[in-house]
């Protein structure tokens, strides 16, 4: 049992292959996918999509990229967005101060009104942070206590803020990142984290992991990500599915159930 906690399966590079992505999917024991949107379309068709299929799942949100689009309006049809039976979140929302394609107010302002979409919902939330680590558990820690979980998506951040995340209850997601040669930090990061606050994700169609990078990813390859994260912990692949599995029904409130047989 595997279940891929992040990835935009609705986006076009899937359109000549959606069917059969998901059927590879569920063919390399991906059970459950959580589509996240980023923005308002991306968030209908996440819906849509999640709607028409078994064990799939949506989130909601508008991605720092568009954060000068998390007007009023936009974010009140989130919040109906939300309404859906399968939507479990409010994601992905955070900060983006690498490309700071929105100013970074913006940014700021967007990030801590999907906090309090998020809060008053009572719904998880799925954070985006690159090179934003201390603004992101600055802003996270005004409030966040009173959401019922935070994913840290693609957890990029050091052992400090690692560390801290954890004490706060936060989850972290390991994607295709923890395969490369370059990140042994990263590696050191997950080998030694909590089992019980660790999720893994692919993404896709960011991120593959290795040996796929510079191909489209796809949830087929979450295994990968799974092997990987099963040398660190000198545990079986098995075992690590069971155990982020059931994170990510935790985090999520999938209605996930145990494999029988």
């Amino acid at each position: 049992m595997l279940i891929d906690s992040h990835c935009h399966l609705f986006m076009p590079e899937f359109d000549p292959d959606r069917p059969q992505a998901l059927s590879r999917a569920r063919a390399a024991g991906v059970t459950n996918l959580v589509l996240v949107g980023y923005d308002l379309p991306s968030s209908r068709e996440a819906v849509l999509l999640a709607d028409r299929e078994d064990g799939v799942f949506a989130l909601v949100a508008i991605h720092p990229h568009h954060a000068v689009d998390a007007t009023a309006a936009a974010l009140t049809e989130l919040a109906e967005l939300a309404s859906h039976p399968k939507v479990v979140g409010i994601g992905e929302t955070g900060l983006d101060f690498y490309r700071t394609r929105s100013p970074r107010e913006a940014q700021e302002a967007a990030f801590r009104a999907h906090l309090e979409l998020a809060r008053a919902l009572r719904l998880p939330v799925a954070i985006h942070d690159r090179e934003a680590h201390a603004e992101t558990m600055r802003i996270l820690a005004e409030g966040a206590e009173e959401i019922p979980a935070v994913v840290l998506h693609c957890f990029s951040g050091d052992r400090a803020m690692a560390t801290e995340a954890w004490a706060r209850g936060y989850y972290t997601a390991a994607g295709g990142p923890i395969t490369y040669p370059n990140a042994n930090g990263l590696r050191e990061i997950f080998r030694d984290a909590p089992r019980d606050r660790v999720l893994l994700e692919t993404d896709a169609p960011y991120l593959p992991p290795t040996p796929h990078r510079g191909r489209r990813n796809e949830p087929a390859y979450l295994p990968l990500i799974a092997d990987r994260l099963a040398e660190l912990w000198g545990a079986d692949s098995g075992q690590i599915g069971r155990t982020t599995a059931a994170n990510t029904c935790r985090a999520f409130r999938l209605p996930c159930r145990e494999e029988r047989g």
